[in-house]
């Protein structure tokens, strides 16, 4: 090795020592390979087992980034854009200008020292190609396009953004894109809520990279309900009071497919989605707790909501909803769908009788269990469709799917499908035009 690469060579590790914030980066099956790698190259002993251990090292950094199925440059910008740390956590939040010197210094810092291992990684294969007396260079990775960095599962406003910062991180060092790094955590977000806009929760939140498309323009009829939602939904990213709201009605009125379909009406800001399921709301308070100081805001979905009368889910739903010591959060609210008017499910055998005397107030402890819908701020009623609805909804959906069938004969087959199946509804009518795809499709 010449000493210009030599040099080359203790730059990257003296960036690898020196990163204040970034230090997460490399903490990972690729860095720690990268850096046992270097650490073999500057050994700089040409001996056969000096270059077994290069080859072995170097064979892990390959496996390692193949595993990611990108380049040693391109794993080092994604970890870049997920990055937590004191800065990208506070940048999220705030303009750059507002953070403290030493953190931006500290940043800038870093970010110069992973641009140098960005830029000089290129020259490793050469480097084990010279320590083992190779012939030819072992294999390296082919590059890829700067597009290949964006997550196709984004909505396109998002991968428009990261495909700029992305674009800018391959021609400048990194050290003089402080501010527009920042700009990009601010928008986007980092870590786990930056490359995901839907979560589930199972016992800590779960990112779902490929959500539910629905669009809310496709769904049909509730124009009412719709409204509202979107209004309230809007009062919560402008960090306006928003409410709770219960979506009741019967199965396949298109309940969830609203709530799911707000994700993708604001698929350009801070809106982030979690599910929860029945059997983890105990869970709820701490889900929330965990959400109240991030920048996002979240809704929190509940579907096909309802309660044995004793469930320990009941009570954690209520504390959210009602509060507790804690102050309500401003950035989370509780969206729940349910087939179910009264939530919490009520026996005759719990309604209290002249003879028994175990609960003077019992009357006031099954009122309470009725009521509980009443503690969400919103409660809106979704009607079974009608003829004439499930119709208008069939033939949206038909229009929309370019399906060339003559309309009389659309509406008969669709009121027969609707009797032979589950009965008039959005589902039902989804379920048909999917159907007649198919059948369409084979012909």
């Amino acid at each position: 090795m010449t000493d210009r690469h030599i040099a080359k060579l203790h730059q990257m590790q003296r960036a690898i020592a020196g990163l204040f914030l970034y230090q997460d980066i490399l903490k990972c099956e690729a860095g720690t390979a990268l850096t046992a790698l270097l650490q073999a190259i500057a050994n700089g002993d040409r001996s056969q087992g000096n270059a077994l251990i290069c080859f072995t090292a170097y064979g892990r950094f390959f496996k390692a980034l193949a595993s990611q199925n990108c380049s040693w440059e391109e794993f080092l910008i994604d970890r870049l854009l997920q990055a937590e740390n004191p800065f990208s956590l506070q940048a999220q939040k705030t303009n750059v200008q507002n953070l403290l010197p030493a953190i931006v210094q500290a940043a800038q810092q870093d970010l110069h020292g992973l641009y140098t291992l960005y830029t000089y990684g290129k020259y490793i294969p050469q480097w084990v190609q010279q320590l083992g007396n190779l012939n030819t260079k072992p294999i390296s990775w082919i590059e890829h396009t700067t597009g290949d960095l964006v997550v196709p599962s984004l909505p396109e406003q998002i991968r428009t953004r990261q495909l700029e910062i992305v674009t800018v991180l391959h021609t400048k060092d990194w050290g003089e894109l402080v501010t527009e790094l920042a700009e990009y955590y601010q928008q986007n977000g980092v870590g786990i809520f930056g490359i995901n806009r839907a979560f589930r929760w199972k016992s800590q939140l779960i990112g779902i990279p490929h959500p539910d498309r629905v669009q809310i323009n496709t769904l049909v009829g509730y124009e009412e309900q719709k409204s509202t939602l979107i209004k309230n939904t809007n009062s919560l990213l402008a960090g306006k009071p928003a409410l709770n709201i219960l979506l009741y009605g019967g199965k396949g009125t298109g309940k969830s497919s609203l709530i799911k379909g707000l994700l993708n009406y604001y698929a350009d800001q801070q809106l982030r989605l979690i599910e929860v399921s029945k059997s983890d709301l105990i869970d709820l308070p701490s889900i929330v707790d965990l959400l109240t100081d991030l920048p996002q805001k979240f809704i929190i979905f509940v579907d096909d909501l309802s309660f044995e009368a004793d469930d320990e889910a009941f009570k954690a739903l209520k504390v959210v909803l009602e509060g507790s010591m804690t102050a309500k959060p401003e950035n989370v609210v509780v969206y729940a769908t349910s087939n179910r008017r009264h939530l919490v499910r009520e026996y005759f055998a719990d309604r209290p009788r002249p003879q028994d005397a175990d609960d003077i107030h019992q009357w006031d402890t099954v009122q309470e269990k009725l009521s509980f819908s009443d503690r969400f701020g919103l409660t809106l009623t979704f009607e079974p469709a009608d003829q004439s609805k499930y119709l208008e909804i069939i033939h949206h959906l038909a229009t929309s799917a370019k399906l060339s069938i003559d309309p009389d004969d659309l509406a008969a087959r669709a009121l027969q499908w609707a009797t032979r199946h589950n009965g008039r509804s959005g589902r039902t009518a989804r379920q048909f035009i999917d159907y007649l795809l198919g059948e369409e499709g084979l012909n």
